[in-house]
Parts: C-alpha cells; structure tokens; sequence
C-alpha cells in the first residue's frame, strides 16, 4: 500500500490563502462562489426582491442593488437565519443619489470616506441599506421558488451557512442584472 503524501507547505500555504469572490446574476437566479484564479467552486439558487428587474434607487423600492460591493461584516444572529452584510450604498450608488437630490453632500462623503477605508457605508440614508446575502430560504413554497426578500439576496439556510463559514469579510460580491 502506498504512502499517502502529505501536503507540502507551500500547498497548506495557498489552501489558507484562496481568495473567493461571489457573482450574482439576478436575471438567472443564480449565485456564483469563485476561488483563486476564478475558479468557479459552486452554484447557488436564489430569491430576490419584489422588485428583481434593475437596480436599487432608493429606499423601500424592493429592487436589489447592482455593482460591485464587498461584505461588511457577518451576522449570526439573522432574522434571516444567518446573512452576509453587503456594502450597498457605493460611490456609484452615492453619485447617482447626490445627483437626484436624495443624499446630502455630507451623507455623500460619508459614504465615500466608508467604500474608501472597506467600511461599512452609512445605512440609513433615503438610499436605504441593510442589503445582506441571508438564509431564511430562497423562497422555496411547495416546492416552487419565488422573489421575497425586500431587496436582498436569499439562499437556503444550508447554502447561506456554507458561505458564513468560507467567506472573510471584504469578499468581493459583483452583483449583476
């Protein structure tokens, strides 16, 4: 019977060091988890808002946002089961809500001044917040899936418990229509 080899160091290294990022393609319902190198890892099934088509203007809206954010930080004690905090608004959020008068300059650099150090931007702005990638299921109803959340990304609690445990906070999310 043959040794089994251990893992060299350098491979131990690269396994602590995988770098993940998380694409969301909301027309497809579908949540992508990339390793290192793009390395596409897993699919996930998801449910959105009432409002799925287009993205987040303003707050109350139900649309979910899309762009290039990053998680903020990690809640384990979720009404959604566990959630993702996601770094809605970003200065393109911020840039287009200045200009449509719904954000003070001052909320604007706040915001700004969060999305620069990879904080978490003000919440509660008339940009609204609080966008996690959560559990509570992905709307799953006598076995038929559907849009529910109030702008967020839902998944099934196993699904969203996987994640939790992988993925660091600053995990690159790009959502996309």
């Amino acid at each position: 019977m043959p040794d089994r080899q251990r893992p060299t160091a350098e491979q131990n290294r690269e396994k602590q060091e995988e770098q993940f990022s998380l694409l969301v393609k909301k027309s497809e319902r579908k949540l992508y988890l990339f390793g290192s190198g793009q390395r596409l890892l897993k699919t996930y099934r998801i449910a959105l808002g009432p409002q799925p088509t287009g993205t987040k203007k303003k707050q109350g809206d139900g649309a979910t946002p899309e762009g290039d954010y990053y998680i903020t930080h990690k809640n384990p004690r979720s009404n959604y089961y566990l959630s993702l905090g996601l770094s809605y608004p970003n200065i393109v959020d911020a840039d287009d809500g200045l200009k449509r008068g719904l954000i003070t300059k001052a909320e604007y650099q706040a915001i700004a001044k969060a999305i620069k150090t990879g904080g978490k931007p003000p919440q509660n702005t008339r940009l609204g917040g609080d966008i996690f990638i959560h559990g509570g299921g992905a709307g799953k109803l006598l076995g038929l899936y559907r849009d529910w959340t109030l702008g967020c990304i839902a998944l099934e609690n196993e699904d969203i418990k996987e994640l939790f445990d992988k993925l660091p906070v600053k995990t690159p999310v790009k959502i996309m229509p």
